[in-house]
């Protein structure tokens, strides 16, 4: 099965139901991590990577390891990098797999012979320029004899050349095309880490491509595009101009509630790293919020403060054999434009959305309509804070809290996450909440944290997180103004940018 070139989001439909499907998944060097964590909890994960440093295993071993997994029955994944027929040597394992008997399927990938020149702006074909293309291994040192390349013929008879993994014999392709006939002054483009946030493209000459990369530092996995397609880059670049190129995000949300923010961040150009810190799940005991419910009637107020606490609340009201219409005669007050739509799904009415929001912005529009003897439930968090319920008793009203749900710590590939922080591919670590800062904290506190954390931004979404953030020794550089995800995104965009102000 082929896991595309790099960026996750370019998996294929049926190869992301294979990986969730699997057994055993036999994954190569250049799987993104973030494919594996599709992966299921049972399932078991061999890491079978070449690179120019050593082999994992040797192909004879990964072989064996194939048949002898598949033989016990067991669903098994063999996942590469970009088409397992492209370069790939597939084709030489589903022949092993034959000769064992063992039933197989080909899931293509993306190869990165198209895809990584498309996010460099290049398309490999193009009516006004090329009507034929190649993709020619770079593995293939072009000066020792009995080279399969017909270099005679290749290097004038087709427009555009995609040499994949070439870097180390760069300067032989270069002269061997030149050789034989091709224009030194054909344009040329090295792109290495396509599709990723590490992207960085190279453009010059087949007469200099080879000295700018050296002096570039450029180096494998790369791919080598050769012909006048090239020049479009200048026109059709567009993933290195996203506002969030080149940076690595990590979301430390609940999964449940993570993919709002990986998909803006994604949509920005940046690659979001999600490591839940939190899971929510339901109260040790449902007795608090069933009497709650029971007498629906009694309150005059239900404020909601999170998403959260909507869903929880409402599917128990259901289990409970009520529905909306025994919220009829409560004022429904909601903390912030997602939880208010959350209500509104419901087709229901919310009285009051705050400015700001916070328990103590929440009490500047509540004061005047609340009375003393008022009934008010809220139904919210195991760990939220107790500033709203104090506010409201000030004021007379009668405060009942009930768990809707309770935040328990997560985490996840811990040591994925460590490693990427201490090898500085963690570029900025965003917290939704105090508690997803306490958990992160709790995670990694023995792991040397402030010298992983060194160059990273932290980003958080209001106030109460980013205090909690600095108590706990962490620094704060960017901070929403609005305290909603969109407002964390616009911050971290001005910070990026160079609007924002450091802590």
């Amino acid at each position: 099965m082929g896991a595309g070139p790099g960026d996750p989001g370019l998996i294929t439909v049926k190869g992301l139901a294979c990986i969730q499907e699997a057994d055993v998944v036999v994954y190569d060097r250049l799987v993104s991590p973030k494919l594996l964590s599709h992966v299921a909890p049972e399932a078991e994960l061999i890491y079978v990577g070449k690179s120019p440093a050593g082999h994992a295993m040797t192909q004879e071993e990964i072989n064996r390891l194939l048949v002898e997994r598949a033989g016990r029955g067991q669903v098994v994944v063999r996942l590469k990098g970009g088409d397992p027929f492209v370069f790939g040597r597939g084709g030489e394992e589903a022949e092993v797999l034959v000769q064992a008997s063992i039933p197989f399927e080909v899931v293509p990938g993306i190869t990165s012979a198209i895809a990584v020149p498309a996010y460099a702006g290049i398309p490999v074909t193009h009516r006004d320029c090329t009507s034929t293309l190649a993709i020619i291994t770079g593995n293939e040192d072009p000066c020792k004899e009995g080279s399969r390349i017909r270099w005679e013929k290749l290097a004038t008879a087709v427009d555009t050349l995609v040499f994949l993994m070439g870097m180390t014999n760069l300067e032989s392709i270069v002269s061997q095309l030149i050789q034989h006939g091709r224009d030194p002054k054909t344009p040329v483009a090295v792109i290495r880490w396509g599709t990723r946030p590490e992207q960085k493209t190279l453009v010059g000459t087949l007469e200099n491509i080879v000295s700018r990369a050296r002096e570039a530092g450029l180096t494998n996995p790369a791919v080598i595009i050769v012909g006048e397609v090239v020049s479009l880059r200048n026109k059709l670049s567009w993933f290195e101009k996203k506002p969030l190129f080149g940076k690595r995000v990590l979301v430390t949300r609940s999964r449940e509630q993570a993919s709002q923010l990986s998909r803006a961040i994604e949509e920005l150009g940046g690659e979001a790293v999600e490591f839940p810190t939190i899971r929510i799940v339901e109260p040790e005991s449902y007795a608090p919020m069933d009497t709650a419910i029971a007498r629906l009637d009694s309150y005059r107020w239900i404020i909601f403060t999170s998403v959260n606490g909507v869903r929880f609340f409402f599917s128990r009201l259901l289990q409970q054999g009520k529905d909306v219409r025994d919220l009829k005669g409560a004022n429904l007050c909601a903390i912030g434009p997602k939880t208010k739509e959350a209500l509104e799904r419901y087709a229901l009415k919310v009285t009051y959305v705050p400015d700001e929001y916070r328990a103590e912005q929440i009490m500047a529009g509540l004061k005047d309509q609340i009375k003393p003897g008022d009934r008010i439930l809220l139904p919210r968090a195991d760990i939220a804070r107790k500033v709203l319920a104090e506010l409201l008793s000030d004021l007379g009203a009668l405060v009942e809290e009930v768990v809707a749900y309770r935040t328990t710590p997560a985490g996840e590939n811990i040591e994925l996450v460590r490693q990427m922080l201490a090898e500085g591919k963690i570029h900025i670590i965003t917290f939704t909440s105090s508690s997803t800062v306490r958990n992160f904290v709790g995670l990694l506190k023995e792991h040397q944290l402030p010298r992983l954390l060194q160059g990273v931004m932290v980003a958080c979404i209001g106030p109460v997180t980013a205090r909690t953030a600095r108590e706990l020794g962490l620094p704060v550089h960017v901070q929403a103004r609005h305290y909603t995800i969109e407002g964390l995104i616009e911050a971290i965009l001005e910070a990026v940018q160079g609007r924002g102000q450091d802590d």
